[in-house]
């Protein structure tokens, strides 16, 4: 399968800085891949180059079977960047009107009526920009990004306005549209929303990718916890599949057990140790 994104040992120079040392990563049709790393690890760049706004200095970026930047590549992403500004003026039709025009979408109302709806703000098609919370403007800014029908999102820091209510109807509408075979490269500081929504995640550093995996693959198990009448005791090394053995062994010994926990690491805990060593 060609995929919806493709880059193979990309890289990047800009004057006497590597922004990415050889890059590879594949994002499959339907599926939500995150990517995170600190500041200046060649997020942004990696982005801009799917979007064929930056040239790479080697390697090759492919989005859906089509060379980045060209145009089938162009036409098959839709991208919100973190700091978007719409105009104040506008409605949120007027907004989505622009962008069908811009992206050469001949969707019309009934396009703008569906892409609203998918983000909660059917009752605020005509309501402008400048009068929408924060909150507001970013669901209005994910539907922008849907105009067309991309096969690719390339997203960045989408919920980072959000209070928990909102975040949750982002990840809804991630469900949605990966439903919908719509693949999404999602870049964001909240581990924990990374963790919830995406089915794989890649960590960069310095331009180079150090970790990868599922969010389950790189965790780490901590230990099993289990709640008896003797009281709490905790079983370190052990794992999910030790669980049911620990279980039955302290039962086979004359143990009530009340309880079982099975304690691992977070996302976090594993985006710390990865860059933590890397970054000053």
């Amino acid at each position: 399968m060609q995929g919806a994104f493709r880059a193979e040992e990309l890289r990047k120079r800009y004057d006497s800085t590597d922004a990415l040392r050889g890059v590879s990563l594949e994002v499959a049709e339907g599926e939500v891949v995150g990517l995170l790393g600190p500041n200046g690890a060649g997020k942004s760049t990696l982005a801009k180059i799917a979007c064929g706004l930056v040239h790479p200095s080697g390697g090759s970026a492919w989005v859906a079977g089509h060379p980045a930047g060209s145009h089938p590549a162009r036409a098959a992403i839709g991208y919100l960047a973190e700091l978007f500004r719409f105009p104040a003026w506008l409605t949120a039709q007027e907004l989505l009107t622009l962008h069908q025009r811009l992206a050469g979408s001949s969707g019309g109302a009934s396009e703008r009526a569906e892409l609203l709806e998918l983000v909660g703000l059917a009752e605020a098609a005509r309501t402008r920009v400048g009068s929408m919370s924060k909150g507001m403007q970013q669901r209005l800014g994910i539907a922008q990004a849907l105009v067309g029908n991309p096969g690719l999102l390339l997203l960045d820091e989408p919920t980072s306005a959000l209070d928990p209510a909102g975040r949750r109807v982002v990840r809804r509408l991630l469900d949605e549209v990966r439903g919908r075979g719509v693949s999404v490269l999602l870049s964001s500081h909240l581990l924990s929303e990374v963790e919830l929504v995406c089915d794989r995640v890649a960590i960069l550093v310095a331009g180079e990718v150090v970790e990868r995996g599922t969010p389950a693959q790189l965790t780490k198990p901590r230990g099993v916890e289990v709640e008896t009448a003797a009281g709490t005791r905790l079983i370190e090394g052990a794992g999910r599949d030790d669980a049911p053995r620990i279980i039955a062994d302290l039962v086979a010994s004359g143990e009530r057990v009340y309880g079982v926990r099975v304690l691992s690491s977070t996302l976090e805990d594993a985006y710390l140790e990865a860059v933590g060593e890397r970054v000053e």
